[in-house]
């Protein structure tokens, strides 16, 4: 099994390169990433398609750089796959053979359905939305899959990208409804079936609208994988963006590598959105490089995790983990316990979920420092529960985890994420009941260990005195309509 896999991903405007390791079966994580602006297909698209001699020694120069990356990390697979840009090339073989003679690389050139369906696999697998459209705004193209039920059930490709947009229109001051014209006789070619509440955004344009979005919104979270927007509050906010000098970009927040590009891609997203007409945007941090790790990682599962499988959870628990028995009897303690005092605290049964992975995630923190466990555990789960987990989840369990021994604050200490959460007397709940389940856990828990509940005392009764577990429980902030006796 190769632990670290290398993705080169060679788009029309950006080179990237992902590395890849796995920690287990289905673990794994991102360990270097690194964009160059090669922009390969730079005055390719008024030259016919013909890959000019300056990005194309651009690309060898990176390219060769990229695999020394590659080899510095220890990176037993290498993927290097093309995409608009080059398969569109009349050249392409030629720059092909020159990349194997010159870097020792093997260039696998992908048509517009394999590289929509690369995107597609990232986004069901590491979004927590089943359902959806991707919508992968590149230099040369935009790519869609249909996603149902996690399932990708449809595939498209068309010929509108920000750099050939650029480069056809906005450079030669075309105007605005030509240049919509031409977006719009793409967009008719998108089957009527393409429907969804919801799209997935994929590239680098759309991440770049999701962080003004961020920053103009003051969001409380500054992660762009797995942001949601709403499509009516943000419509004419990309618009404008399309419409934007190169001032305005700078006022906005837009950085200088995305300011010549940026406006083309508004512009291509805002006529989607209007075609579509779905009613919610999921920014997406993952695309074609993690989706073609992922089908190497899952070709024995037709390219889905199974059931149940969630590859940050892994990741954390294999490289943090110090005790995995603990772990889980945390957990199965936290659901006996949510279970006893259901009638007590009556919380949805939604926020068990959070509830779980906070008891298993809790102990993780002793690995970086054991005085400040649950402190590192919870910034952890905040940062590292990247894939599958929405926003507003990783914020629940960070936030469990960091007050399982101590009163969740009403005051501008949660201030950051306060905004995307529920009631704050439920979230003390669930902190108090993980708080109890590892404090039930300091020793084995006795396997006779009984808990009742009547009227608003809950009894634990076992054959063991449980000494140590009574002096960590008598620190605890119980909820004030809650008692506990030992028996």
């Amino acid at each position: 099994m190769a632990k670290v896999t290398t993705i080169i991903d060679i788009g029309s405007n950006s080179m990237r390169m992902a590395i890849f390791k796995k920690t287990s079966q289905f673990g794994f994580y991102l360990l270097y990433e690194l964009k160059s602006k090669v922009r390969i297909s730079q005055g390719s698209y008024e030259h016919g398609g013909v890959l000019q001699k300056v990005p194309i020694k651009r690309a060898l120069k990176a390219l060769m750089e990229f695999k020394e990356i590659a080899q510095k990390y220890k990176s037993k697979k290498l993927f290097c796959i093309a995409t608009s840009a080059v398969r569109d090339a009349p050249n392409a073989q030629e720059f092909i053979a020159l990349v194997r003679k010159e870097c020792g690389l093997r260039i696998r050139v992908i048509d517009g359905k394999k590289e929509a369906f690369y995107g597609g696999v990232a986004c069901a697998n590491l979004l927590h939305h089943r359902e959806g459209i991707t919508i992968d705004i590149g230099g040369g193209s935009t790519e869609c899959a249909l996603i149902k039920e996690g399932k990708i059930v449809d595939l498209l490709s068309l010929n509108i990208g920000t750099i050939r947009l650029k480069e056809l229109f906005l450079d030669k001051n075309a105007s605005l409804e030509r240049t919509l014209d031409f977006i719009g006789k793409e967009l008719e070619k998108i089957p009527p079936h393409y429907q969804s509440i919801q799209v997935f955004g994929v590239g680098g344009t759309i991440r770049a609208i999701a962080k003004l979005a961020i920053k103009r919104n003051n969001y409380p979270i500054e992660v762009v994988h797995g942001y949601e927007m709403g499509v009516s509050e943000h419509l004419d906010f990309i618009y404008e963006i399309a419409n934007s000098s190169e001032a305005r970009l700078e006022v906005l927040g837009v950085g200088a590598d995305r300011q010549d590009s940026i406006r083309s891609g508004a512009l291509i997203f805002w006529a989607f959105l209007r075609h579509l007409r779905p009613e919610k945007i999921v920014a997406s941090g993952v695309g074609v490089r993690e989706g073609v790790f992922l089908s190497d990682m899952l070709r024995h599962h037709r390219c889905s995790f199974p059931k149940g499988i969630s590859p940050s959870m892994l990741s954390l628990l294999d490289r943090f983990l110090p005790h995995a028995q603990h772990s889980q009897e945390v957990k199965r303690v936290c659901v006996k316990l949510f279970e006893t005092l259901q009638p007590l605290h009556r919380i949805a049964s939604e926020y068990l979920y959070h509830l779980k992975i906070a008891g298993q995630l809790s102990s993780i923190g002793k690995v970086l420092n054991f005085y400040g466990t649950h402190k590192h555990a919870a910034y952890l789960a905040l940062n590292a529960l990247s894939y599958g987990f929405s926003h507003q989840d990783r914020a629940i369990i960070c936030l469990l985890v960091q007050f399982s021994q101590k009163k969740i604050p009403k005051d501008s200490n949660i201030a950051h994420i306060s905004a995307i959460m529920p009631p704050i007397l439920t979230l003390q709940w669930l902190s108090f009941i993980l708080g109890l389940a590892e404090a039930l856990c300091t020793t084995r828990v006795p396997k006779d260990i009984v808990y009742t509940l009547r009227g608003k005392t809950l009894t634990i009764k076992s054959s063991q005195e449980l000494y140590l577990c009574q002096e960590v429980i008598a620190k605890l902030n119980k909820p004030a309509s809650l008692d506990i006796d030992f028996l």
